[in-house]
């Protein structure tokens, strides 16, 4: 089969490797892809949002399956696009995508549909979320509506952070129209949980939990990014934490799209957090997450085409869904300065492969036939290893060998997971 693989990040090279381990692809393409793939697949240069020039792609070249990964496209109906020119593909539709390009969609669902969730007011209107901060309870979450390429959440300890984040998205505009409307949300209190699932509609199963490491700095500190770093499993996320998310999360949301006319097929990220009260949602992603999924899909046992496939068409319940139970760690390269400003154009050296090591390459591409940085996160180094404390141990020491001018790293990928590992795991 000819597959193509819409994106160009880390995620979308952990996407690929795993789907070259398939006997069923005979040929894959990136598109754009990013040039640390230009050995795994054929890059294609047209842009992921280019949706007519993407659909007359892959009729040209007969492809047969299309993985839409990245949130822009599928917002926009890449899916539909590419169904409508009867070529198969991998993610949601337009109208399913909503529970991502939209929070107060995602948020109101949760609400008719009694999911478990902050509770949260909405506001198009400055003023009025001005003077409702007057009085609301501090801390407090502010968020986007709209896609903010994962950093339209300002969570604010004091009632002048909570102010200024709300004019920097409606007054100043800082994400754009993602900012016109606004949710103002209770801070939930309690370890974090990344589950991915695969959704075909009716059926889903949960992928292996994940531990994402969104800060900047060591310590938690330090502003958002799109993640340094991510371990596999997540120790707060015990079986029955997990049986509880399917009563109470995974099935229902998928029972409530269907009900809505919006049955979601593809990959559907739950964001978690484990609160006293239980497990609540912090948000929905119609898609894989990046990093989590440089850490997951290493774990995937099986054929992710064939499974991939199954859930394209309404037969997940069908198709064996297993995962090692190994660990797997994953550690973000980044350009020292990163998510502000920092300096690309350095040359870019990778290590030769290793056995339970992987590469994924984010940010680089092809310059006079040699790689040189040309993003903020470059690189993801992951490890497989029977314990979680080999797994960072490996991962550390691999990224050692991944050679460029400011680069930079978190040292403490892991730490919080091994140490609740110690602990017993338990939340409180």
């Amino acid at each position: 089969m000819k597959v193509l693989v819409v994106g160009g990040g880390g995620r979308e090279h952990a996407i690929v490797q795993k789907l070259r381990q398939s006997p069923r692809v005979s040929q894959l393409y990136a598109l754009p892809g990013n040039g640390g793939m230009a050995s795994d697949a054929t890059l294609v240069p047209i842009g992921a949002k280019d949706i007519d020039a993407m659909v007359a792609f892959a009729r040209e070249k007969g492809i047969d399956f299309v993985v839409v990964a990245p949130d822009d496209p599928l917002a926009l109906g890449a899916v539909d696009a590419l169904k409508q020119a009867g070529i198969a593909c991998f993610g949601p539709d337009k109208k399913a995508a909503e529970i991502e390009s939209s929070k107060v969609f995602a948020k109101r669902l949760m609400k008719k549909y009694g999911i478990p969730t902050a509770a949260f007011e909405v506001f198009d209107d400055e003023a009025q979320a001005l003077a409702y901060l007057d009085t609301a309870p501090i801390p407090t979450v502010i968020k986007a509506d709209g896609l903010a390429l994962g950093k339209g959440v300002t969570l604010a300890y004091t009632r002048e952070e909570a102010q200024a984040a709300v004019h920097a998205m409606m007054g100043e505009r800082v994400f754009g129209e993602s900012g016109a409307r606004i949710l103002i949300e209770e801070m939930l209190e309690g370890p974090e949980v990344s589950v991915l699932a695969f959704a075909d509609g009716k059926t889903v199963v949960p992928m292996v939990s994940a531990m994402d490491h969104k800060r900047a700095l060591d310590g938690d500190l330090g502003p958002n990014t799109g993640g340094m770093g991510v371990v596999a499993p997540n120790p707060f996320y015990t079986p029955e934490v997990a049986s509880q998310c399917m009563d109470t999360i995974f099935r229902p949301t998928i029972e409530a799209m269907a009900a809505e006319g919006r049955p979601f097929r593809g990959c559907l990220y739950f964001g978690l957090m484990l609160t006293r009260q239980g497990p609540r949602v912090i948000e929905y992603n119609c898609r894989f997450g990046d990093p989590e999924t440089q850490a997951v899909l290493p774990l995937l046992e099986g054929d992710l085409l064939d499974i991939m496939e199954a859930t394209a068409e309404g037969r997940l319940a069908d198709v064996p869904v297993r995962f090692s139970d190994r660990a797997c760690c994953c550690v973000v390269l980044a350009s020292q300065g990163y998510p502000g400003k920092y300096q690309t154009g350095f040359p870019l050296l990778l290590p030769a492969p290793r056995k339970d090591v992987s590469v994924f390459v984010a940010g680089a591409k092809l310059e006079g036939g040699r790689l040189v940085t040309s993003g903020g996160r470059v690189v993801g180094v992951s490890a497989l290893a029977d314990t979680l404390g080999e797994a960072v141990d490996l991962a550390y020491r691999a990224a050692q060998d991944v050679a460029f001018d400011n680069k930079y790293c978190r040292k403490d990928i892991g730490a919080r997971a091994l140490a609740a590992t110690k602990g017993g795991a338990t939340p409180w």
